[in-house]
């Protein structure tokens, strides 16, 4: 097995492997290596997001404040990685089912893959996403996100298996989730001042209570907080004295 459990197989070349999507002039197909221009992040699931009585899975929509549309998940794994991406301030783009991958195994075998999600980021770069518990990563999918992983280091594409997430850091991000709204950053003159204010390091409700009712003010510390304008240590909870401070004084 190589890091991250990926399968130690024969791999296929990037120009032996095909991509389709989809957007909304139809369905497209063609060779991996002339898709390099596709925003891919711009278009439509390639499959849907089925539910039924029994399932063991939580399909469902989220929010993204960095789309303004909704992304679907078919786990809470999947909702909580779709989340971190949009909480990513250098993410600009977020599709769920993105693409399909094609390509022939070393058995000569037509396998074909569609990754969770495809982020872009502001510099143009794109990343693919598969998320699964880690430790439910059987041979078989091993398989797939190798060649997913080959796939994408073919045409300059970051590729990552993700399972489960440090829980503490998910409860706080899912706190912040909140707040992602922009109709939580409407005051511009109110988010100014908390900038300002904690251009040093400051416990969180006290430092905001000198600018106001903490009801009144803490909406807009924690969407600046989603923005990533301004920071906290995620790794412990957050509390009234959580140190958050400005990003570029950090």
């Amino acid at each position: 097995m190589k890091q991250g459990g990926l399968a130690d197989t024969a791999l296929p070349r990037g120009a032996d492997f095909e991509v389709s999507w989809r957007n909304a002039d139809g369905e497209h197909r063609c060779p991996l290596t002339e898709a390099d221009t596709v925003e891919f992040e711009a278009g439509l699931p390639v499959r849907g997001f089925p539910s039924y009585r029994g399932q063991r899975h939580f399909p469902g929509l989220y929010w993204s404040a960095t789309t303004g549309g909704h992304v679907g998940f078919e786990s809470w794994l999947e909702r909580d990685h779709a989340m971190l991406l949009d909480f990513t301030p250098q993410v600009t783009g977020l599709l769920s089912q993105p693409l399909w991958l094609f390509w022939e195994d070393d058995q000569g075998k037509r396998v074909s893959h569609a990754p969770d999600y495809f982020a872009r980021f502001e510099d143009g770069r794109g990343l693919v996403v598969d998320c699964r518990p880690l430790d439910r990563i059987d041979a078989r999918s091993a398989a797939k996100f190798a060649a997913a992983q080959a796939a994408c280091e073919a045409v300059g594409w970051g590729y990552r298996v993700v399972g489960e997430v440090d829980p503490v850091r998910m409860v706080n991000v899912r706190w912040l989730a909140g707040y992602r709204h922009p109709r939580h950053g409407a005051d511009d003159g109110l988010a100014a001042r908390l900038l300002a204010l904690f251009s040093v390091p400051s416990p969180l409700v006290a430092r905001a209570a000198l600018l106001g009712d903490p009801i009144a003010v803490l909406p807009t510390v924690f969407h600046l907080l989603w923005l990533g304008q301004l920071t906290a240590d995620l790794s412990h909870p957050l509390s009234d004295a959580t140190l958050v401070s400005r990003t570029e004084a950090r």
